[in-house]
């Protein structure tokens, strides 16, 4: 190229210091209070359970996945996520085959990373949730003792146990679904109830969320349409038959609805793309989180109403496509 010469490159011309690594280690490092959260009311357990998942993601990640794919944080977050939705009490072995399942056939089956139909963690948790449902549904009471196992954790792998010192509970939407008991709202919001790891200070978990938000890592109208359909669906069931149908207040902070609100859904690669389609994909999950909680023979539907929203995700881009510019609406298309 000679002197008064200028190189011409395509689009864009801008670049953006938001690389999808950045992206990815901050969300790993905005799950820190979550997790750190999950280990004061869970004990060394939750350690055990999150690292398990961690370590079978990363592993399968590492032997099938393209040369530097762990360096993006995505297989990472993948591990955290799944370990977040398991139950304290669960052997470390089926915590790591959970991260094994959701890298292999949730992501690298697909093509890796931007290619994959669902989340990679949720699939993982709904494999463990159908091969292993006894040891997905028994949640460990609260103990005394903070460094108290929680259950089977160093159970062999594909060998029946149980702890001769664990006592089960029950969590605040079983109690709810099967024994029509509440919840003291402030014991959702801080998370000292029984349930998942990931069930844990919803307050928390807003705050971190809001932090992902603000830095435009994740599109806020999901988690906004999310709450707002549970709000207002719960609602008028509720003012229906308070008996029977719980306030809103408990269907939005029981659960894992806060975690999958702020970190499954808005998942970049399994959401919507167009602000109108997210509004869509939201408002969806959150009505099918409240159908299943009250008809469904589960007490709990985020990962579901979640898995459900995204193999709908295609439909949903294509439908909210906003005009191009420059161009007229088709008529009687």
């Amino acid at each position: 190229m000679t002197a008064g010469e200028r190189l011409v490159t395509a689009s864009p011309h801008l670049a953006s210091g938001h690389t999808t690594p950045r992206i990815m280690w901050t969300v790993v490092a905005s799950l820190v209070p979550v997790i750190g959260a999950a280990v004061w009311f869970f004990g060394p357990s939750a350690v055990f359970v999150i690292g398990a998942a961690t370590a079978g993601a990363l592993a399968t990640e590492r032997v099938f996945g393209r040369a530097g794919s762990l360096m993006d944080g995505s297989g990472l977050i993948t591990g955290l996520l799944l370990g977040l939705t398991l139950p304290a009490g669960l052997p470390i072995w089926m915590a790591f085959v959970g991260g094994a399942f959701g890298i292999g056939f949730g992501k690298l089956i697909f093509g890796g990373l931007g290619q994959n139909v669902f989340n990679p963690a949720l699939l993982g948790r709904a494999f463990l949730q159908a091969a292993f449902p006894v040891a997905m549904t028994t949640w460990p009471a609260e103990q005394v003792s903070w460094w108290t196992l929680r259950g089977d954790t160093f159970a062999l792998p594909l060998m029946a146990g149980k702890a001769a010192d664990v006592v089960t509970g029950a969590t605040p939407l079983g109690l709810m679904k099967f024994e029509q008991q509440g919840t003291t709202l402030s014991h959702l919001m801080l998370g000292n109830t029984g349930g998942s790891l990931g069930e844990t200070a919803g307050i928390l978990i807003t705050l971190c969320g809001l932090y992902l938000a603000l830095r435009n890592y994740l599109n806020w109208r999901i988690p906004a349409s999310i709450f707002l359909a549970v709000l207002v669906f719960a609602g008028l069931l509720h003012q229906l038959d308070p008996g029977r149908f719980p306030a809103p207040l408990f269907m939005l902070f029981s659960g894992g609805l806060m975690l999958g609100a702020w970190y499954m859904a808005t998942d970049m690669v399994t959401s919507p793309v167009t602000n109108g389609g997210t509004w869509v994909f939201g408002a969806g999950v959150g009505f099918l989180v409240v159908v299943i909680r009250v008809w469904g023979g589960l007490a709990e539907g985020v990962m579901y109403a979640i898995l459900l929203m995204n193999a709908l995700v295609p439909f949903i881009n294509r439908a909210t496509q906003p005009r191009v510019l420059g161009t007229r609406e088709r008529s009687g298309a």
